[in-house]
């Protein structure tokens, strides 16, 4: 039976192209609700949970074309063309979405991250998360106090422990663990190419972030061919959440155009 990624509606459906928004790793579209919002008031903006994260299915399998099978479901479900908008691992599953099923995307924004494979990974923060005794947590201050002798920036710790769900049914993660560690050399790298998306498209990066580099622009011109690069000066790699007003304009303005 094909499954359907949860999702969460803002707005209303109007003249303009429904905005789907595709979370990062680790990530979920309770991520995005502010953003997702503030986009709404002219348009029907969509929110998922990819596989593996979230209230979404989990499956033992999680690469790029997988995720951009799933997105195009989504599409078919909602209508297309949407627009889509999708942040580092959902910026990949949003650029393989238009070039396997262009179609389905009016305007493309790829938030800082370049169709390249990368030699990071974070297998580190899965054996972290792992690690930690979940059963036996009654506070989530308990959980933070043990991530933060492993990872030092304290954002980090936040972002993974807001897929930590404490419960009197039982405390769990909203993350498949298992799968995304198995999937991990998947997720830091990118598929060979197939096809062209000429439809318009935004690659924004934040100045601080080195996921998009100048020596990515040849391949990114090859693959979308309309596509334009623009930097947050004071952004890292979480740009909507560092430069939040600077990333809503340039989205707001592109969409708008």
């Amino acid at each position: 039976m094909t499954q359907l990624l949860e999702t969460q509606i803002f707005g209303e459906a109007s003249d303009q192209p429904t905005l789907l928004v595709v979370h990062g790793l680790f990530g979920s579209g309770r991520n995005w609700r502010a953003l997702a919002r503030n986009l709404a008031r002219d348009r029907r903006v969509v929110t998922v949970d990819m596989r593996n994260h979230g209230d979404s299915f989990w499956d033992a399998s999680n690469t790029y074309r997988d995720l951009a099978q799933d997105l195009a479901r989504v599409i078919d479900d909602l209508g297309a063309p949407c627009d889509v908008l999708g942040h580092s691992m959902g910026g990949k599953s949003a650029m393989v979405l238009a070039l396997r099923h262009g179609e389905q995307v009016n305007r493309l924004i790829v938030a800082d991250i370049a169709p390249v494979p990368y030699e990071h990974s974070h297998i580190s923060n899965v054996a972290v998360m792992k690690s930690i005794p979940i059963d036996r947590l009654t506070r989530r201050s308990e959980a933070e106090e043990f991530m933060a002798a492993q990872i030092a920036d304290p954002g980090v710790r936040a972002f993974l422990l807001s897929s930590l769900i404490l419960s009197p049914e039982g405390n769990r993660w909203m993350l498949n663990l298992d799968a995304l560690q198995a999937n991990m050399t998947d997720i830091v790298g990118f598929p060979d190419a197939e096809g062209r998306f000429g439809g318009p498209t935004l690659f924004l990066r934040g100045g601080k972030s080195p996921y998009v580099r100048d020596a990515d622009r040849p391949l990114i011109e090859s693959l979308f061919p309309d596509a334009r690069i623009q930097t947050l000066p004071e952004a890292g790699h979480w740009l909507h959440v560092d430069d939040p007003r600077g990333f809503l304009a340039s989205v707001s303005g592109f969409l708008g155009q």
